[in-house]
């Protein structure tokens, strides 16, 4: 039996025990010691935002994401992570949330020690992965080792692969806005969002489009110079700028009618009434 889950055994009470009151107060409580949560600054907050903005967009299906979610970690410690995520649902053997799994520091305002015995107390209580994002320089994202007790630096290529991410996350998109965004956009194609489908359908479709009116343009020319009747520049911008493609095929059968004296009037000329259907 493993112990280090709440409802398993003994050791750990309950993910929502609290020694401090959430919501009400901003006091911790890390291997005994009471920390006060302070607010924080610009480089903090700024990193707080980026870090819930790339890991909400990497959530797995089946799984939840969390920003400042409390968790009483030991008998000695309730405190919270900056993001992390865990099962979504409810723990039939505990009758409340799962018990996050893999979860997020920002370490700037906070001491190094606060973000270590975090760590070391997460990990302990059964949380898989924990990773701390390092905003004073040199920035960096590490994960926790329990083995040597220490931040191990990840590679600024590194991603991260694990069966909470739909996607493997960028550690780069971590420290960075534009790679950020690009993190975001890779994560929800991989997540097969259905308004990314719609869009790249959209453009899809937009593309052809472009491409047939194009296409009927540069016919339309050939037509009018084959035939010798002299197109200005700015005639040629109009019809090569022109995206209606009832009208191009207008242009196209009247630029080969001898009816058609000059370029002129094959562009001043009105559309065509478009056919109706009675009943």
């Amino acid at each position: 039996m493993d112990d280090r889950h709440p409802g398993r055994g003994n050791a750990f009470p309950r993910v929502d025990d609290h020694l401090v009151a959430p919501e009400v107060t901003r006091d911790e409580i890390i291997k005994g010691r009471r920390v006060v949560a302070l607010p924080a600054e610009a480089p903090h907050g700024d990193q707080h935002h980026r870090l819930d903005y790339v890991t909400a967009a990497h959530v797995a299906p089946g799984y939840e994401g969390s920003t400042d979610l409390i968790t009483r970690v030991g008998p000695k410690s309730d405190f919270a992570s900056d993001a992390c995520i865990r099962k979504a649902g409810i723990d039939p053997a505990t009758g409340s949330r799962y018990l996050e799994e893999i979860a997020f520091e920002v370490v700037s305002t906070q001491s190094e020690k606060d973000a270590a015995d975090k760590a070391e107390e997460m990990l302990a209580r059964g949380v898989r992965r924990v990773f701390g994002i390092f905003v004073k320089e040199p920035r960096r994202v590490c994960e926790w080792s329990p083995q040597s007790r220490s931040w191990q630096p990840l590679d600024a290529g590194f991603r991260i692969e694990d069966r909470c991410l739909a996607a493997p996350l960028p550690v780069a998109g971590l420290l960075d806005s534009a790679l950020a965004h690009q993190a975001v956009v890779e994560a929800l194609v991989a997540r097969n969002e259905p308004t990314i489908g719609r869009l790249t359908a959209a453009a899809m479709a937009e593309g052809e489009a472009r491409g047939e009116a194009k296409g009927k343009a540069e016919s339309v020319l050939d037509l009018l110079e084959n035939r010798g009747l002299t197109v200005s520049p700015e005639q040629r911008a109009e019809i090569l700028g022109c995206s209606d493609l009832a009208r191009l095929k207008q242009w196209l059968l009247s630029a080969g009618s001898v009816a058609t004296a000059t370029v002129g009037e094959l562009l001043t000329a009105p559309p065509e009434p478009r056919a109706t259907l009675t009943r």
